[in-house]
């Protein structure tokens, strides 16, 4: 089965990456991941208000990804697979690709504006290295035309 690996936050690049993979998985019979990014913190607070700030970052990332499946799940009728890591991005896709040899590939938004962000950047400068094909969805791409080019 293909696996559509998505990184999802609160951006329009991320939910139109989520579309595309959910298209491409209803298409070809495959599945969607759904991977939630919490940065680390890159302070040293008294341990309690460190901890608080994490969970909260968690929670955060948590009630996205599950908002993002299921609005997947309203409109594919299936539910994907979530995951919410804590860790630098690059990092943590890396081993979850690792941990997933399933993934068929990974899919990624593309600002509109600006740099294109920095999983993009990355992956994309290192795509040779990715064990799966990866797609990169620009940023001014509409609905209609993520739906034409991924069915």
């Amino acid at each position: 089965m293909r696996v559509y690996l998505t990184i999802i936050d609160e951006t329009d690049e991320a939910r139109k990456a989520l579309r595309f993979a959910a298209n491409r998985a209803a298409a070809t019979g495959g599945a969607v991941h759904i991977l939630a990014l919490v940065q680390p913190q890159n302070f040293n607070a008294f341990g309690g208000v460190q901890a608080t700030i994490e969970q909260e970052a968690r929670d955060r990332a948590e009630a996205i990804a599950n908002s993002a499946a299921g609005a997947l799940m309203d409109d594919e009728g299936r539910m994907p697979t979530i995951a919410v890591k804590v860790g630098e991005g690059q990092a943590v896709i890396r081993e979850y690709l690792d941990e997933h040899p399933e993934v068929a590939a990974l899919v990624l938004g593309s600002a509109d504006e600006g740099t294109p962000g920095p999983l993009v950047a990355h992956f994309s400068a290192n795509a040779g290295k990715l064990p799966c094909p990866l797609y990169i969805l620009p940023g001014g791409i509409t609905k209609e035309d993520i739906d034409r080019l991924s069915k």
